[in-house]
């Protein structure tokens, strides 16, 4: 086989494991909301990675210094290691004690669904960009281990810039922030640390961190004018208002039977622009 054969199987190989690592570890692949031509090209928006020995490089070199000691801590060690598994099962379990609820595919389907949803949209925005420029990951360049070397073959030709962890990880920030806004500020913070634990573990340089974060942005941004997404964020919010609060206590009112007027769960007949939990027709309404 040539040599050209052999890093197209390699760069197949790579993109493939890209694709499709965020559901390993569950029987249903979830459903992305974009292709990836759908998606926003991070070619077009990010800026070149730092040339060498540019002041812009001197700053990478610096933070990879900075992640090297932070390698001593042993707790702080211990999250960057865990935030190296990319996947949905790290995501809940990183998060979801912040967040104030448990999600699983069977008590809260639709959170579940939304995550996993969305885990798949991330996984592929990073991609083109990672092909183009073609950055060289830290750890190769000075030839050093990393906090998880188990990991490091697979890592070798895979471009560095942008990093896709921190796509996934601010991206999954910001949607939890969407759904538990009274944790917002220490989930954000945890999203915050997931991207610098690649630092830490030596596989991004932080300029990467900075665009995974700045692409995961654009993509949440995106997601927005997805009606099937701002569905299922819908159903998700409710899902965990009535987990976490329990059984709305309904005012009676005096209304006739078969009204469709609403009310919100205090009893205030709501107008157009009520948002939130409303009653209507007996039932529970979500309007975001």
């Amino acid at each position: 086989m040539s040599r050209i054969s052999n890093f197209i199987f390699a760069a197949i190989f790579v993109l493939c494991g890209t694709l499709t690592v965020f559901a390993g570890q569950d029987e249903q692949n979830g459903h992305a909301y974009f292709t990836q031509a759908e998606l926003p090209n991070m070619v077009n928006f990010l800026p070149p990675p730092p040339e060498f020995e540019s002041s812009r490089f001197a700053a990478d070199q610096t933070q990879y210094l900075w992640g090297i000691r932070m390698r001593q801590d042993e707790e702080r060690a211990a999250m960057a290691i865990r935030d190296a598994v990319y996947g949905m099962q790290t995501i809940i379990q990183e998060f979801c004690p912040i967040l104030g609820l448990e999600i699983t595919k069977e008590g809260t389907p639709e959170l579940y669904t939304l995550l996993q949803d969305v885990g798949a949209t991330c996984d592929s925005i990073s991609d083109r960009a990672k092909q183009e420029f073609k950055r060289t990951r830290p750890f190769v360049y000075y030839n050093q281990q990393t906090l998880v070397p188990e990991q490091e073959e697979s890592h070798i030709n895979n471009g560095s810039y942008p990093s896709g962890h921190t796509v996934l990880g601010w991206t999954m920030a910001l949607l939890l922030s969407d759904i538990n806004p009274a944790a917002a500020d220490a989930l954000l913070a945890r999203g915050y640390e997931y991207g610098q634990s690649r630092v830490i573990a030596g596989y991004h340089w932080q300029s990467d961190v900075d665009a995974g974060r700045l692409g995961a942005s654009v993509l949440y941004a995106k997601l927005q004018g997805n009606e099937r997404f701002r569905e299922q964020l819908a159903k998700a919010r409710q899902e965990f208002i009535e987990m976490t609060q329990g059984p709305s206590k309904v005012k009676e009112i005096n209304a006739p039977v078969g009204t469709s007027r609403a009310y919100t769960i205090t009893g205030v007949p709501a107008t157009s622009e009520t948002r939130g939990i409303i009653i209507q027709n007996g039932q529970k309404v979500y309007r975001p």
